[in-house]
């Protein structure tokens, strides 16, 4: 019953018909082709229609995989189908012993090499820390280059803000020159008053000139005097 659960046809069809397939190396599936990589899935968002997903920032896994320095062996049965067996509704609620043993019984079924899926699982866990150094690295540019940026704009807004704040100043200092300007004229105002009211105090002929204190007590006395 355990055979017929993992014996897929295109193991059938990928294992050797001399027999060898155990105790090879990786140059002896070479000519077998990748499991096909199945296409990401639509976004749903909470309330609304599906979305069709984005040009991924980063690459897919298999495309890591594929672009890294040393390549995945390909294998009939590499370690992602097994990581897949693991997964199947076949073996839920199994203990962990009983889906090892269910495990190799289905490999070497199929005729795969344990050291050969170890080798596997290896070179795609080192492709995928070569990537994320290579992003990581990205990053460390690509925040350095903004630092940089943000550097010159904030270069240009002191300088700019220096500007304005010159121009600022020098309207303030010019309301004050002119509020300077008209208070002194106010106070040279006062003493031409004065001067005037004096003046006119000695063209009334009742009262002295002493006790006349602005220009409107002059003309209230030149008012009497011609009653």
């Amino acid at each position: 019953m355990l055979k017929k659960w993992f014996t897929l046809p295109s193991l059938e069809e990928a294992a050797p018909a001399s027999g060898s397939a155990r105790g090879g190396t990786v140059d002896r599936v070479q000519g077998a082709a990748p499991p096909a990589e199945e296409p990401a899935p639509a976004l749903r968002t909470p309330s609304g229609p599906a979305i069709p997903p984005s040009a991924p920032k980063y690459g897919p896994f298999e495309q890591i995989y594929q672009g890294a320095a040393v390549k995945p062996p390909r294998l009939p049965y590499g370690i992602l189908k097994v990581a897949e067996m693991m997964n199947s509704p076949h073996l839920s609620g199994m203990s962990p012993e009983a889906k090892r043993c269910s495990l190799l019984m289905a490999l070497e079924a199929a005729g795969a090499e344990v050291e050969d899926l170890l080798q596997d699982a290896v070179v795609r866990q080192r492709a995928l820390n070569d990537y994320e150094e290579s992003q990581k690295s990205r990053l460390k540019n690509f925040e350095q280059a903004k630092t940089d940026d943000n550097t010159k704009i904030q270069t240009e807004l002191d300088r700019l803000t220096s500007q304005y704040m010159a121009r600022i100043q020098a309207n303030l200092d010019e309301v004050t020159r002119e509020q300077d300007s008209l208070r002194a004229w106010q106070k040279a105002k006062q003493l031409e008053s004065q001067r005037i009211t004096e003046a006119a105090a000695y063209c009334v002929p009742q009262g002295s000139a002493a006790s006349i204190s602005s220009l409107t007590a002059v003309l209230e006395r030149a008012t009497l005097a011609h009653k």
